[in-house]
């Protein structure tokens, strides 16, 4: 749990560092952000942090586990496109058509908020169980997933930090849960 939280928040904090801040309005600046190396990997960075966040919320919490990993199953197909489909049309000369086609598919869109918001809630889970500062922080920066996106690129940095924090300081300072035993 702490090796997969901590890992997690660190690249929590690498996504949003690591991504191209480049011009996405203009096809030149969407070319060089989404056609760059730097995209993919920043984007694997927040797809694999998901990954183990939910593996580490199994010693934690197993309700908030299932529910996280739930929220995760519906995020990361958007994640996939958005740095995979993305990446292979940077080159296009109609990139910000295609762009906008892969980022605002209206059922994309919906599987992609609804897991997000998901992921919050589970994360809401683990602090109402948990009740410490950093659990309470780690439901913080899951809730501000979705509204961070919305920011400019200082903010959505800082969001990382908040989340990379959260994760490190909750993988170090969370007692695993006792399991139940199984009744015979």
């Amino acid at each position: 749990m702490r090796i997969q939280l901590s890992v997690a928040g660190l690249l929590f904090l690498l996504y949003p560092a690591l991504r191209p801040w480049e011009d996405e309005s203009t096809t030149s600046g969407a070319a060089a952000a989404m056609g760059s190396t730097a995209w993919i990997v920043a984007h694997l960075c927040a797809m694999i942090g998901f990954i183990l966040v939910a593996i580490a919320l199994l010693e934690l919490n197993r309700p908030a586990a299932i529910v996280f990993w739930i929220g995760a199953g519906l995020t990361l197909p958007y994640y996939g496109a958005e740095d995979f489909g993305l990446h292979a049309i940077a080159n296009q000369p109609n990139i910000l058509d295609l762009a906008e086609d892969v980022r605002y598919n209206p059922f994309a869109m919906t599987m992609f908020g609804v897991g997000l918001l998901t992921m919050a809630a589970a994360a809401i889970l683990l602090a109402v169980r948990v009740k410490t500062v950093p659990a309470i922080l780690f439901a913080i920066g899951f809730g501000l997933f979705l509204p961070q996106f919305f920011g400019p690129p200082a903010l959505r940095i800082a969001h990382g930090v908040l989340l990379g924090a959260a994760c490190v300081w909750l993988g170090w300072g969370a007692k695993r849960v006792e399991r139940e035993p199984v009744p015979a």
